[in-house]
């Protein structure tokens, strides 16, 4: 019988931060988003993590801007390959997420001291990624791999692992995916627009009003859906 490693270092904190918020926000930045303004208006929503993904030029600055944001979790999403692993790491993100499970990653991740967070679709990927250690967990593209029917059937097989849902999750749908044990937040894009953090280049322009309230709301609405 093969004894999994040891989960991988700060997945607690994480865990902790979605225990207070089960909302872990995909945050896609552009060329003129202040990071600083950024994170004090996720922060005013009332989020405690969030995630930046690796799918703009500018990403990398911004998060380094926004990881010392007080009372704010920051991490990295769309971490294809061991190298951006380090880039990430280098620039202050406090876990990675990636789409799929490339031990590769998990291994340079582990090595650097941060959680990684793989996606996963379907029993055999979890199988895997929990004999790896790993018991936090994203599913993706969760909208479209059977959602919540396959969340409740992955429970049975694996009740010592969480899940993040991603991909295709709405504010109607929070209510179903929060219901289950197993998940211990969703992830999405919907409350934070890239339209408006596009546009956040201060603390209290009009984009940066905007997107407290579209974050207030959405994690009002996560709060209220958590039995």
């Amino acid at each position: 019988m093969t004894t999994p490693e040891d989960p991988l270092p700060g997945t607690q904190d994480l865990a902790r931060a979605l225990a207070r918020c089960p909302l872990l926000p995909v945050v896609v930045v552009g060329e003129r988003t202040d990071g600083g303004a950024l994170g004090a208006a996720l922060v005013e929503g009332g989020l405690t993590a969030a995630e930046v993904v690796l799918r703009t030029p500018a990403a990398l600055r911004v998060l380094a801007e926004l990881a010392p944001t007080p009372g704010l979790l920051v991490g990295a999403g769309t971490v294809v390959d061991p190298d951006q692993v380090d880039a990430v790491v280098d620039a202050g993100a406090r876990f990675v997420v990636s789409p799929g499970h490339d031990p590769d990653v998990v291994a340079r991740a582990r090595a650097r001291g941060v959680p990684a967070v793989p996606g996963v679709s379907t029993a055999s990927e979890v199988q895997l990624a929990r004999r790896a250690g790993l018991r936090l967990l994203k599913v993706f593209p969760a909208g479209a791999v059977g959602g919540t029917a396959l969340l409740s059937g992955l429970a049975g097989p694996f009740p010592d692992v969480s899940f993040v849902p991603t991909g295709g999750i709405g504010e109607a749908d929070l209510g179903d995916y929060l219901a289950l044990r197993s998940v211990a937040g969703v992830g999405g894009s919907w409350c934070v627009p890239a339209s408006l953090v596009a546009d956040v280049t201060g603390r209290g322009v009009p984009a940066w009003d905007d997107l407290v309230e579209d974050v207030a709301v959405a994690v009002a609405a996560c709060r209220d859906a958590r039995p």
